[in-house]
Order: structure tokens, then sequence, then C-alpha cells
């Protein structure tokens, strides 16, 4: 049986709606997907930023002169050293309890990883200078400390901490140091030890 014309007008009408929803639903799923997938890059992307900028804003740096302690007397090598430091400008603060130490110097001595000792500084260092072997590292000294005592190294602050030295720490060695904290760049220095040793002078 045939249907009149206006009736298959009808139903060619509603084909065409129904074939034009299907696009715009297709569509809207897609853009949907699309969208969804600009803002996870975006996201990543500023998480990527954000963690660069810490990494690089944590970093601790020498403040001041470096200076070398030889106990005994005709000392020919370093007891230990006191360094300076502190954050670098805009840093956050730094637990250093976190951060490593590792030492190297052009007479072959190596440590990757100094021990932290959190307490007692000058027994361990008179201790390091004794035994010849020890080589640990503490903090002698919180300049500017901000509010209660904690391990916090916070901007404006300056610590001194000291660094037992090897037996290879004799006269004229080079002797290299990496600071590593557990979030941000590492920071490098390196002294040379002089000719000839006094009890105490600074390291160039």
């Amino acid at each position: 049986m045939k249907l009149p014309p206006y009736i298959e007008t009808a139903f060619t009408g509603l084909e065409a709606a129904i074939v034009l929803i299907a696009f715009v639903v297709v569509a809207a799923v897609f853009s949907y997907v699309v969208l969804g997938a600009g803002f996870y890059t975006t996201q990543t992307a500023q998480a990527t930023v954000h963690t660069g900028v810490a990494q690089a804003s944590s970093s601790v740096e020498i403040a001041g002169n470096v200076i070398g302690i030889a106990l005994g007397e005709n000392p020919s090598r370093l007891t230990y050293i006191n360094a300076s430091i502190m954050l670098m400008a805009g840093g956050t603060p730094m637990d250093l309890t976190q951060m490593v130490i590792s030492y190297s110097d052009s007479g072959g001595g190596r440590n990757p990883s100094i021990n932290m000792i959190p307490s007692a500084c000058g027994t361990i260092l008179t201790a390091n200078a004794a035994t010849n072997n020890d080589i640990e590292w503490c903090v002698s000294q919180k300049i500017n400390e901000v509010g209660l005592p904690n391990n916090l190294l916070e901007p404006n602050e300056i610590w001194i901490i000291s660094i037992g030295m090897p037996p290879s720490a004799t006269v004229n060695q080079k002797i290299t140091f990496n600071l590593q904290p557990a979030v941000g760049a590492v920071s490098s220095f390196s002294k040379t030890v002089p000719g000839a040793l006094s009890r105490i002078q600074p390291l160039y």
C-alpha cells in the first residue's frame, strides 16, 4: 500500500533529524574526549613546571669562606672543615637531615655518602682527629634561626656545617664536596688544601 506523499515527506524529515542528532551526539562526545585530553596534558605540563621550579628553588649555596681546621702539632692534613650554607634566593625550607654529602679528593679519597651526626658535633670531630678514620658531618651552629629549633634550613638562615676529613686530605690536595638535598639541584664546591697548615685557615 502506497503512503500519501505528505506521510513519506514526514518520514524523510524524521530520518534526517535522527541522522542529525546522531552526528551532534558523536561530535559532542568527540569534543569532550579531545578537551579532556587537552586538560590532562595541560595539567601534566603545569605539574612538571611546578616540580621543576620547586627543585630549582630548593638548592643551597655556600655563604662566605670555607674554613679548614687542622688539629695536632705540625699537622699534615685537615681534620675537618666549616662551611656556611644558606638557601638560594626564593628557596623553600629544606630538611638538612635528608641532605646527602659526598666527598672526593685528588689523592684518591672518596666517600659517596658521609654520615650525618645529629648531635655532639664537637665530640665527633675531636674523635675524627684521634682515629684518622671517621668522616662524618654535623651542624655546628645555626645563625638567624627562625622560631623553635628544628631541622629546617629556612630563608635568611645561615647554618655552619662541619665535615670531618679523611686521612687523604693532605697538603696540596684538591678536595670536592657535593651537597645533594632531598629536593633540588646538587651544589658543588672545590677547595685546595694549602701547602702548609696552621690550626685555622681559609681554603681557596
